[in-house]
């Protein structure tokens, strides 16, 4: 196959478009769309967001040294977009959205009521990158839509929803399984 060569850029793609929330000490809090998270640790369970600088959630994020990420589901693209497009600094995005606050377990920053999945964050370090620094996080609870959870393991059910995901300028949906772990060596 013939192979061409682009500058380098982040290309990975599809990501989960989250929405994170993030408060202050005063009580405020603010939501803004990442696309640039992922896992980075097993045990401990540990995460990151990477956010600039310039970003009003970015000085919640420090201040309080916690955050959750919501992951959305395509049903919740539109309000996921504009909290992606509009500044917390000017305007109350949870209203602009229409989306509602719900209590987290252990963190102070709300989780987002409309999310199947919340995760709550502790920041264990901040990484300065370039444009964007990176919150490396053990992740210290999960909040989970009951209907996602499987009741006699008491885990989430293989495929609990289809995420919304990012994928160079657009959001996509994934409702198409091709397999499970290990199926590619399991006995036919």
């Amino acid at each position: 196959m013939n192979k061409t060569f682009l500058s380098p850029t982040p290309i990975i793609s599809p990501l989960p478009a989250v929405i994170v929330t993030a408060c202050d000490r005063q009580g405020n809090s603010n939501l803004m769309t990442a696309s640039w998270t992922g896992i980075v640790c097993s045990s401990p369970a540990m995460c990151y967001v990477s956010i600039r600088p310039e970003r009003y959630t970015y000085s919640m994020v420090k201040e309080t040294m916690q955050f959750a990420i919501n992951l959305t589901t395509p049903e919740m693209a539109q309000a996921t977009d504009l909290v992606g497009v509009k500044s917390g600094r000017s305007e109350n995005k949870w209203q602009l959205s229409g989306l509602h606050k719900a209590d987290a377990h252990i963190i102070s920053c709300p989780l987002v009521a409309e999310s199947p999945l919340s995760i709550e964050c502790a920041v264990r370090e901040i990484i300065p990158l370039g444009s964007h620094d990176m919150f490396l996080a053990e992740i210290v609870s999960v909040a989970a839509n009951s209907e996602l959870i499987d009741n006699k393991t008491q885990k989430l059910k293989k495929q609990a929803f289809a995420p919304l995901v990012y994928s160079l300028g657009n959001y996509m949906d994934t409702d198409k399984v091709l397999g499970s772990f290990g199926y590619s060596v399991k006995d036919k």
